[in-house]
C-alpha cells in the first residue's frame, strides 16, 4: 500500500516514519520547501527520541521520502492523511485553513478513489467540511471521482511518540463506509497484530474522542494544582494527598502531579477549541473554562513564591532557571510555563540564566536575548540568587548539591515540579520552597 501524509511536523513526521517503519511506502507533502529539502538531507525539523534514527533508516529503505507536489505524491495512492497545523484562532476556535486546502488539493488532483484520514486534531464538523471541499473541486473538474472522508486522532505524546505510535492503547477511527473501514484495518493491521485495540466509531464521535481525552488530561492537572494551592494553606502535604487519591483505581495515579501547569501544543489549544465548540453550540462548558483559568494562574504561582521570598524586590538579582520546556524530552516551549514565569522575572527587574538540554535553540525564538543561557546546569548557577526548576528533565533530579550550594550565591532552590525531598533539602542546609507544602513551617 502507498500512504501519502501531508503535513511533515510534529504528528505528520512520526506517523509518516512509523507507517514506514512496518513497511508500508510513505511519502511525506509539505508546503515548506526548505523544510522538504533539510528533510531529504536527513536534517529533522523537530526533536523526538528516536525519530533521527528511524527517519534515516526508511529513507535508507526508500520506504520513506519527502515533496512539496502533492499531485505527484497522489499517483497511485490510495490512502491519504492530513496532518497540518490547526492552530488556535483569536477566539479560541481552530483554524482549519490549512485542512481544507488539502482537502481542495486532494479535489484537484486526485485520479482514482481515495481515502482521506483527518489526523489533525480538528473540532467536530470538521469532515463535512472535508468532504464539501473535496466535491466542490471535483465538480468544478466536472470529474466523477469516489472517495471517503475519516478521522483518525492522533494521541501522540512528546518525548515518548514513537512508542505511542508503535505500541498504542487504542487507535480510535471514524468511518461511514465499509471501504474505508477495511482500508484502515489493513493499514493498521501490523499494530493490531500485537493486540493494539482499534475502536471505530462513526465519524463525529472520533472527531469529539480526542478533544475529550486531552480536555480531561488537562482537567486532572488543574484539579490537582487547585487541591496543591489549597494544601499549602491548611497545611496539607499535597505528596502524601496524591498518594491517598492515587492508590483509588477509579482515580488513578497518572496526571495527579502538582506543578505550574500544563502547556504545549495540545492541551492549552485543544481545550480553548472544545470550549469554543461549546459555545458554537450554545453550550457553555463551565468545568473547561475553570480549568483554562486555573492553568492560567498556575503558571505565575512559582514566581509568586520568588517575588514574596525577595520582599518584592527583584531588581537586580540574579536567577539560575533550570529547564526550558513544556515538559522533559522535547525542546517544544509552546505556552510554556517558562516562558510566563520568566517573562515576568524579567519585569520585575531581575537577570536570568538558563538552561535547558535540548530547548534551548528554541527558547532563543522565544526569550531572544533577554535572558543569558548557559553552557551546562552548574553554569547557570554561578552568582545566582536562587535557583529555579522549571522542566524535570533526569539530570536535574540528582544534581551535586555541594556543587549547588557552592555556586548560588544564597542556598534557596524554588521547585516547581516537586522532585526534591523537603527533608533532604533541609538536610542539605538549602532554603526549599515548591508546590502544595507550606515548606516555612516544616
Amino acid at each position: 500500500m502507498k500512504l501519502v501524509i501531508v503535513g511533515s511536523g510534529y504528528v505528520g513526521l512520526v506517523t509518516g516514519t512509523c507507517f514506514a517503519e512496518v513497511g508500508i511506502e510513505v511519502t511525506c507533502v509539505d508546503i515548506d520547501s526548505k523544510k522538504i529539502d533539510n528533510l531529504n538531507q536527513g536534517i529533522i525539523p523537530i526533536y523526538e527520541p528516536g525519530l533521527e534514527d528511524m527517519v534515516l533508516r526508511n529513507m535508507k529503505k526508500n520506504r520513506l521520502s519527502f515533496t512539496t507536489s502533492i499531485a505527484e505524491a497522489l499517483k497511485d495512492c490510495e490512502v491519504l492523511f492530513i496532518a497540518v497545523g490547526t492552530p488556535p484562532d483569536k477566539d479560541g476556535s481552530a483554524d482549519l485553513q490549512y485542512v481544507l486546502s488539502v482537502a481542495r488539493d486532494c479535489g484537484k488532483n486526485m485520479k482514482d478513489y481515495l481515502l482521506i484520514v483527518t489526523k489533525s486534531t480538528v473540532p467536530v464538523g470538521t469532515a463535512k467540511k472535508v468532504k464539501n471541499a473535496v466535491q466542490e473541486e471535483l465538480n468544478w473538474r466536472s470529474a466523477v471521482l469516489p472517495f471517503d472522508v475519516a478521522s483518525n486522532p492522533e494521541f501522540l505524546k512528546e518525548g515518548a511518540a514513537i512508542d505511542d505510535f508503535l505500541k498504542p492503547d487504542r487507535i480510535v477511527v471514524g468511518v461511514d463506509s465499509p471501504r474505508a473501514e477495511e482500508l484502515i484495518k489493513s493499514l493498521y493491521k501490523p499494530f493490531t497484530l500485537n493486540g493494539h485495540p482499534i475502536i471505530f466509531t462513526d465519524i463525529t464521535s472520533a472527531e469529539m474522542t480526542k478533544y475529550a481525552a486531552n480536555a480531561m488530561l488537562a482537567t486532572k492537572i488543574s484539579f490537582m494544582n487547585d487541591i496543591a494551592n489549597l494544601c499549602e494553606i491548611v497545611g496539607a502535604d499535597i505528596n502524601m494527598v496524591r498518594k491517598g487519591i492515587g492508590s483509588d483505581s477509579r482515580i488513578g495515579n497518572k496526571f495527579i502531579y502538582p506543578g505550574i501547569g500544563y502547556g504545549g501544543s495540545c492541551f492549552p489549544k485543544d481545550v480553548k477549541a472544545l470550549i469554543h465548540t461549546g459555545e458554537d453550540f450554545n453550550y457553555e462548558l463551565r468545568v473547561l473554562k475553570a480549568v483554562e483559568a486555573v492553568n492560567q494562574d498556575q503558571k505565575s504561582v512559582l514566581f509568586q513564591k520568588v517575588y514574596n521570598y525577595f520582599k518584592g524586590d527583584l531588581k537586580d538579582k540574579n536567577i539560575a532557571v533550570w529547564g526550558l520546556s513544556f515538559k522533559p524530552q522535547t525542546d517544544d516551549m509552546r505556552e510554556a510555563p517558562s516562558v510566563v514565569i520568566i517573562n515576568k522575572l524579567l519585569a520585575a527587574g531581575a537577570n536570568v540564566k538558563a538552561y535547558d538540554p535540548i530547548a534551548m535553540k528554541e527558547a532563543t525564538h522565544q526569550l531572544g536575548d533577554s535572558i543569558t543561557y548557559a553552557e551546562d546546569q552548574y553554569d547557570a548557577l554561578i552568582d545566582a540568587d536562587c535557583l529555579l526548576l522549571i522542566t524535570e528533565w533526569s539530570e536535574f533530579k540528582f544534581p551535586n548539591f555541594k556543587i549547588v550550594k557552592k555556586l548560588l550565591s544564597r542556598p534557596v532552590i524554588f521547585d516547581g515540579r516537586n522532585i526534591y525531598e523537603l527533608s533532604e533539602m533541609k538536610r542539605q542546609g538549602f532554603e526549599y520552597f515548591c508546590i502544595g507544602i507550606d515548606t516555612t513551617v516544616v
